[in-house]
């Protein structure tokens, strides 16, 4: 696990803004296929955690830009 997580280390080292952008499309594109496949009595669950999820990751991002730009 530790030599997957040096190669994604050493890949956002060697990327550009753009490859990130590209990365981040690419994944909304997954969990946009993903939800779909979601039944419909389970969807209110799913976009429960999915706002949890998003909450408890966007703060710390943000936080660590907004330290940056300071």
């Amino acid at each position: 696990m530790k030599k997957l997580l040096d190669y994604a280390d050493r890949y956002i080292e060697n990327s550009t803004w753009k490859d990130m952008a590209m990365l981040k499309f690419c994944l909304f594109s997954l969990g946009i296929l993903a939800g779909m496949q979601i039944p419909k009595k389970d969807k209110k669950e799913a976009g429960i955690l999915a706002f949890v999820v998003f909450v408890l990751t966007y703060i710390p991002l943000m936080k660590k830009l907004v330290d940056m730009i300071r």
